[in-house]
């Protein structure tokens, strides 16, 4: 990269960040090219960091800024192969690989992890001169779009978990004298190296292939938005993860919301009497209003969440979090269903301590289906106005999770109705696009005409919901 073509790239790479949700304004971006300007580019490990102390703000955005910064500010062609000549097939590879693992060479890994996406995952014409640049027109644009290098075919030709016990015998060979305590810290460590050497043959995949058809392009596409970004009915396992990591830190953050208003809100609506008895004084003028004062009291909270399919995954988590947010409340009861509508209240409680499992102990522990897994709304919603139809009162807020997808079944509105007539709120969150509302079995734009539905894709658009929705 040319000192000329620095400053450019650093724009496109700032533009990206916000591109994945990361808020990067003139101030950061003016404080990264200054970090830049001191470093240069000698060091990427201090420039990395130097750029994430500059640009980054919260929790949570450190992945995304590595994916990116991979793509922007590669590691030069010459640092890698500097370590060593690469490997002349797979054996001498994988062989190659089990030294680096068991002495944790950085430099190695790196090289072989390059090594190995330049012989095992290219595809198409990359690489060849037949596909070009990203700026590349006709046929040879063409052929771009079906060409790269996959990080998957290169570890389905490598499989480095499969060399997890020659790493650990390695390992053992160095160093004899390690107990059982050392065996264990030696497996953890082996096969945390084996995970990072998935994420840099993962990074030169993107590298390249970013090389080939644009940086903007791959970085919309390839790099993961940060954990509040992603949706919820997409996430992968290891999102849903992250995403349960940051119950906790989000609960205390939304509880201080929630405290702040209820201190805000502590006077009501005005006292017309008191307000005419202080006009005596002013000549009948209201000049200073009386305002009543507020019955202190928590809210009650229902929560009514579908558990079938793709959108358990999001009821799960905004179980956890309700749940997490108690002391905001007098009272939360949980139901969840499938087809028909059981209480989880207990269920919730106990799964604070094991939350990945949460939602398997709903289905296997609640009654809350005949037959099958597709979800059935009207018998939902009438089964629960039928048996918890006394849970609902003047201080009830109920939320109600799900798509509202019915499979063509009748969505019982007027259950629907019953619940809106008896609590105080109802405010039904839907994980699905708003733009998919109504399409196909979806009754939702027909239950939004009775309760209000908002679009809940995501943890930030969960948390600033659940801080304006709630009453206090």
């Amino acid at each position: 990269m040319t000192t000329e073509a620095l400053p450019g790239r650093l724009v496109d790479f700032v533009g990206a960040l916000r591109e994945r949700g990361i808020p990067v304004g003139p101030g950061e971006t003016v404080d990264a090219a200054a970090a830049v300007d001191v470093l240069g580019l000698a060091d990427r490990d201090q420039l990395r960091e130097a750029l994430a102390s500059t640009v980054l703000r919260r929790s949570g955005q450190r992945g995304v800024f590595d994916a990116v910064f991979d793509l922007y500010f590669p590691v030069a062609v010459g640092s890698v192969e500097s370590a060593g000549e690469p490997p002349s097939d797979v054996f001498e590879l994988r062989d190659a690989l089990v030294a680096a693992l068991a002495e944790g060479d950085e430099a190695r890994l790196r090289a072989l992890a390059a090594s190995g996406v330049e012989a095992f995952g290219r595809y198409g014409n990359a690489g060849n001169g037949g596909s070009g640049g990203a700026g590349d027109t006709g046929a040879s644009g063409s052929g771009s779009r079906l060409s790269g290098w996959s990080a998957y075919q290169t570890l389905g030709e490598v499989r480095p978990e499969a060399l997890l016990a020659r790493v650990l015998a390695a390992m053992r060979t160095a160093r004899p004298e390690d107990g059982p305590l050392g065996e264990a810290l030696a497996e953890r460590q082996a096969r945390s190296r084996i995970a990072g050497f998935r994420e840099r043959v993962q990074a030169e995949a993107r590298r390249r292939t970013a090389e080939l058809r644009g940086r903007e392009r791959i970085a919309s596409h390839a790099v993961a938005p940060q954990t509040e970004l992603v949706t919820f009915t997409s996430a992968t396992s290891e999102q849903f993860t992250a995403m349960r990591r940051t119950v906790q830190p989000l609960s205390r953050k939304l509880a201080t919301r929630l405290s702040s208003r209820r201190k805000k809100a502590r006077r009501g609506q005005i006292d017309l009497r008191r307000t005419l008895r202080r006009s005596l004084g002013t000549g009948g003028v209201p000049m200073r209003p009386a305002l009543r004062n507020r019955r202190p009291g928590r809210p009650e909270l229902v929560v009514l969440c579908d558990m079938s399919g793709s959108v358990a995954g999001f009821a799960q988590f905004t179980l956890l979090l309700t749940q997490a947010l108690s002391d905001q409340f007098s009272k939360i009861r949980s139901f969840a269903f499938v087809g028909l509508t059981d209480e989880i209240t207990h269920l919730v409680s106990a799964g604070r301590d094991e939350p990945e499992g949460l939602a398997a102990r709903i289905l296997s522990q609640a009654r809350v289906t005949r037959w099958g897994m597709s979800s059935d709304y009207g018998e939902s919603l009438g089964s629960f106005v039928e048996g918890w139809e006394d849970v609902l009162g003047p201080r009830t807020s109920v939320l109600v999770l799900g798509d509202g997808r019915t499979n063509f079944g009748d969505p019982n509105l007027e259950a629907l109705r019953r619940i809106a007539d008896r609590a105080r709120h109802v405010y039904w969150l839907n994980p699905e696009a708003e733009r998919f509302w109504g399409t196909g079995d979806s009754a939702a734009l027909r239950y939004a005409e009775l309760v209000p539905m908002h679009e809940c894709r995501n943890i930030r658009q969960l948390s600033q919901l659940v801080t304006e929705l709630l009453p206090t």
